[in-house]
C-alpha cells in the first residue's frame, strides 16, 4: 500500500476484510483490487498463491483472474497476464500447474463484458481456458449477455457463470438454457427446486462450491432465510448427495480467510464422510477444463481455486 501513498494500519486493513453481507464485500474487493496497478503487481500476488498452492500440495489451479476489472482502471490485461506467466512458470518446475479464467463483472454490462473476451483472444494463451461472470447476479438480466458468450464459445474458451448465489435457482437455470454454461459459480440456491437439482445430477453439470464465501458474504443466510447460520448448516452435503457433481473452490481465499484444506475441513465439518471427500477432490480434476487435469486420477492431490 505504501508504494501507492496509502499508509493503513493493521487494524484498519482488518476492518476492511469485516464485511457482513455481499453489497460490503464488494465494496472490500474495490479497495483491495485498488493496489493492483501494475504488472509487477499482479506477479507478486502470483507468486503469493503458487507458494501458499505448494504448501497445500495443489498440483492444478484454475484461477479467476478479474480482467474486468483491470479494464475499468484503464490497465492493459496482456500486460498483467504476461506478468502472471512469467511469474507462476517456475512453480510448474515444482508440481504446480496454473490454468486462467478471464472474468468480467456482470453489474458493468454486456459491452464491458465482451471487451473481456477480446482481451482473452489477444493474449493467445492456451492456459487460458474459459471465460466467466462474477459480481451482482441480480443487477443486469441474464439474456443480455448471450453474445458474449456465444464470443468466448467461438474463440474456443469453456463458459461459467456466478448464479445462485444471492439469486434464486431461476439465475441457474437461465445461465444453462441461455448461456450454454458448462459449470456454474456457486450454484447453492439448486436446493430450493428439485428439478433442477435433478437435471444438474442428470447432465452432470457442477456448482463451484465456496463454503466459507457463502459464509461471510451473507449468501448462505439469504438462501436459508435465516439471520444466524453456522458451517455446518450449509446445503453443499445435500447437492453432493443428490448426485451433483461438486467442484470445492475458495472464491477470494485471502478476503475469506481461506485456503483449500479449509474448505475441506468445512465439508467435513458439514457431515461428509472421508470417501465421499475423495469424490470431491477426484471430480476437481474430472470438471477441470484443461485436458492434462482430466489425465490426473490420484485423489489424494486437491485441485483448484476458483
Amino acid at each position: 500500500m505504501g508504494r501507492y501513498g496509502v499508509n493503513a494500519t493493521e487494524q484498519e486493513v482488518r476492518r476492511r476484510y469485516e464485511f457482513r453481507n455481499f453489497p460490503e464485500f464488494l465494496e472490500a474487493f474495490k479497495w483491495v483490487t485498488f493496489f493492483l496497478r501494475e504488472p509487477q503487481d499482479y506477479a507478486l500476488v502470483a507468486r503469493d498463491l503458487a507458494e501458499s498452492l505448494i504448501e497445500q500440495n495443489v498440483v492444478y489451479a484454475e484461477v479467476i483472474l478479474s480482467v474486468g476489472v483491470m479494464l475499468l482502471r484503464k490497465q492493459r490485461p496482456e500486460a498483467n497476464f504476461e506478468a502472471l506467466l512469467r511469474a507462476t512458470e517456475p512453480f510448474e518446475g515444482r508440481g504446480l500447474r496454473f490454468r486462467w479464467i478471464f472474468d468480467a463483472v456482470r453489474q458493468f454490462g454486456a459491452e464491458a463484458a465482451i471487451a473481456v473476451v477480446e482481451s482473452a483472444k489477444s493474449c493467445a494463451s492456451k492456459s487460458i481456458v474459459a471465460f466467466g461472470i462474477g459480481g451482482d447476479e441480480l443487477s443486469i438480466p441474464t439474456a443480455e449477455f448471450r453474445a458474449v458468450y456465444d464470443r468466448a464459445a467461438e474463440i474456443g474458451l469453456h463458459r461459467l457463470m456466478h448464479a445462485g448465489e444471492m439469486g434464486g435457482p431461476e439465475k441457474i437455470r437461465e445461465a444453462i438454457k441461455l448461456l450454454s454454461v458448462e459449470r456454474i459459480g456457486h450454484g447453492i440456491a439448486a436446493i430450493h427446486d428439485p428439478a433442477l437439482m435433478d437435471f444438474l445430477s442428470e447432465r452432470k453439470i457442477p456448482l463451484e462450491i465456496c463454503p466459507q464465501s457463502n459464509l461471510r458474504t451473507g449468501a448462505l443466510a439469504r438462501q436459508l432465510a435465516r439471520e444466524n447460520v453456522h458451517i455446518d448448516d450449509h446445503p453443499l452435503p445435500a447437492l453432493f448427495r443428490h448426485g451433483i457433481p461438486v467442484v470445492l473452490s475458495t472464491d477470494d481465499p485471502a478476503m475469506f480467510h481461506t485456503n483449500l484444506r479449509n474448505e475441506y475441513a468445512n465439508a467435513a465439518r458439514m457431515g461428509l464422510q472421508e470417501n465421499e471427500l475423495e469424490q470431491i477432490c477426484a471430480m476437481g480434476f474430472q470438471y477441470a477444463f484443461s485436458p492434462a487435469a482430466k489425465a490426473q486420477t490420484r485423489s489424494d492431490k486437491l485441485e483448484c481455486q476458483s
